[in-house]
């Protein structure tokens, strides 16, 4: 797939902007050099943008382009005429989208029919963009930063990314810091939030005990909540009791099948941060290398499921009390036998679980909502996300850039399904600088 650059001054859209010279942060961050919002249809309000004012309600009535999903099993149609979504809650920021992440869902959702609250659909799940509208002065986001943003909430058809604009809560958005990479930033945010609630919600990490980028102990987070205020269908996962001697300890063994997928990845690195033996399972003549390059303590391959299932419990003496399947039910009920069944013992899995359950073991899924739904826990993860890319503590995905835009996106997701792509995110380009990383 072609490299592509277009400039954010391009035809599509009026923003004119300069990088902020001497700034103090070391996040990405622009000002408007002409100040005006105007969206990509000719004729359309203009208003007057700094850091510290709204943009008025007018223009957000003007026109966007999208990619809608207008039935079940078709591509996606490139729309030029739908409406800029309207911030309606307190906490919203307006993002002018600059890339796009694709994720396998992207393409199985309108494949199998799931995933869809109503049709037509606008779709796409993470972004990286421009902020244009903050909340108020007292927002830690300031107009012209540059932010990524896991769209989590799926049922809100104004957070996807297959749009020019998008609404993104400010508890929601990490901004990027200026040495990292724009485009491979937009592919990590789904996979982050993943790691990080299946690792310290699911299985009670605390983070705040590493030495290196310490981040949230959710646990306790969790603990402030008020129950009534998540969603009921989590409750039970996000809330389960944690006794001390029941979480991941330094020295602990963790299994992850998929691990050369990006949630894979970026559990391994925060897995190895927090002190854990690491088992990887993927396509080790395929992955191996960035595996181990990674922190993996033991690769173990896929192909062979009745030896990799005799490797992990000979390593770990029938003991393990951990294990993560990022890949579907059939490869969690493999992972499943690695576990030690005497109690005690938890298997994560992101895209299935076993039918049979073993009473010796505590299954999890993962609280996707908890993310959007609890500020607290949202703005945690998001800053610490910020914390681990200043300090080059966490890796970014490698990635492939699809040329077209939201025209190319179609393609793009082909390349996807077939699978041609291993180990790499594709991410769209939407206009951000040619000079950007």
């Amino acid at each position: 797939m072609a490299l592509v650059g277009p400039s954010i001054m391009s035809t599509t859209t009026c923003l004119q902007l300069e990088e902020l010279p001497n700034k103090p942060s070391t996040f990405h961050r622009y000002i408007f050099s002409e100040t005006h919002f105007q969206p990509s249809v000719p004729n359309t309000t203009h208003a007057k943008i700094d850091e510290h004012t709204s943009t008025p309600a007018s223009s957000l009535e003007a026109k966007q382009r999208v990619l809608l999903l207008k039935a079940a099993r078709e591509q996606y149609t490139l729309v030029d005429d739908h409406h800029v979504p309207s911030i309606l809650h307190p906490g919203e920021v307006l993002v002018k989208v600059l890339a796009i992440g694709l994720n396998p869902i992207d393409w199985k959702g309108p494949a199998f029919n799931f995933g869809i609250p109503s049709l037509p659909w606008i779709n796409g799940r993470d972004l990286a963009g421009l902020v244009l509208q903050v909340p108020n002065e007292s927002s830690r986001l300031r107009v012209g930063d540059i932010v990524l943003v896991p769209s989590t909430d799926y049922r809100d058809i104004r957070k996807a990314a297959f749009q020019e604009y998008a609404i993104a809560t400010d508890f929601n958005a990490a901004r990027i810091p200026s040495s990292t990479s724009i485009h491979a930033s937009a592919s990590l945010g789904v996979a982050f939030v993943a790691a990080v609630l299946a690792l310290g919600v699911s299985f009670g990490l605390d983070f705040s005990r590493l030495t290196q980028s310490p981040g949230p102990n959710l646990v306790n987070v969790v603990n402030q909540l008020n129950k009534n205020d998540i969603p009921v269908d989590i409750q039970d996962e996000v809330f389960a009791t944690h006794d001390e001697s029941d979480r991941p300890q330094r020295g602990d063994w963790l299994a992850i099948w998929g691990a050369s997928t990006t949630t894979g990845l970026v559990a391994l690195q925060l897995a190895k941060l927090a002190g854990l033996r690491v088992i990887c399972v993927a396509d080790i003549a395929r992955h191996g290398a960035k595996l181990l390059e990674s922190g993996a303590d033991l690769l173990v391959d896929r192909h062979d499921t009745d030896r990799a299932v005799e490797i992990i419990r000979g390593v770990t003496g029938g003991k393990l009390r951990y294990a993560i399947d990022i890949v579907g039910k059939d490869t969690a009920t493999i992972l499943e036998k690695t576990l030690d069944p005497s109690g005690n013992a938890h298997l994560l899995g992101l895209t299935g679980l076993p039918k049979e359950r073993n009473t010796g073991i505590k299954y999890h899924t993962v609280p996707i909502k908890l993310f959007h739904s609890a500020p607290a826990v949202g703005e945690s993860m998001v800053t610490w996300l910020e914390d681990l890319l200043q300090s080059d503590t966490l890796a970014l995905p490698e990635i492939v850039r699809a040329d077209g835009g939201l025209e190319g996106i179609n393609a793009a997701l082909d390349v996807l399904r077939s699978g041609t792509v291993s180990g790499k995110r594709i991410v769209v380009d939407l206009g951000s600088k040619e000079s950007q990383p």
